[in-house]
């Protein structure tokens, strides 16, 4: 399971109506790159065959299986205060992070 922060869910819920088109929701993902080794992406697709709808506070997202692997247990959190992180992963499953936030091992 995957849980987002309320301010994340305020913020997607903007981004998806400014931003997404008809049907298309929230995927988060890891992928290879980054400094560390993986990083996380977010982008507003459609459903595809090996993916998994999760709801939280009434905002649906996508996640592929193998990015499941990764993000299990995982929190999203948006966060626009002075430090200006934006989106931010708090990954128990992550060894090390790097200094960005969105990029760990």
């Amino acid at each position: 399971m995957i849980t987002l922060t309320d301010s994340a869910v305020a913020q997607i819920r903007q981004l998806q109506a400014e931003k997404a088109t008809e049907g298309q929701k929230l995927r988060i993902l890891v992928e290879a790159g980054g400094c560390s080794g993986f990083e996380y992406g977010m982008s507003f697709d459609n459903k595809k065959e090996d993916d998994q709808v999760f709801e939280n506070n009434g905002v649906e997202f996508l996640v592929d299986e193998t990015s499941l692997e990764y993000l299990n247990e995982s929190v999203v959190d948006f966060d626009d205060g002075l430090t200006g992180k934006g989106f931010e992963v708090r990954n128990p499953n992550a060894s090390s992070t790097c200094g960005c936030g969105r990029s760990f091992n």
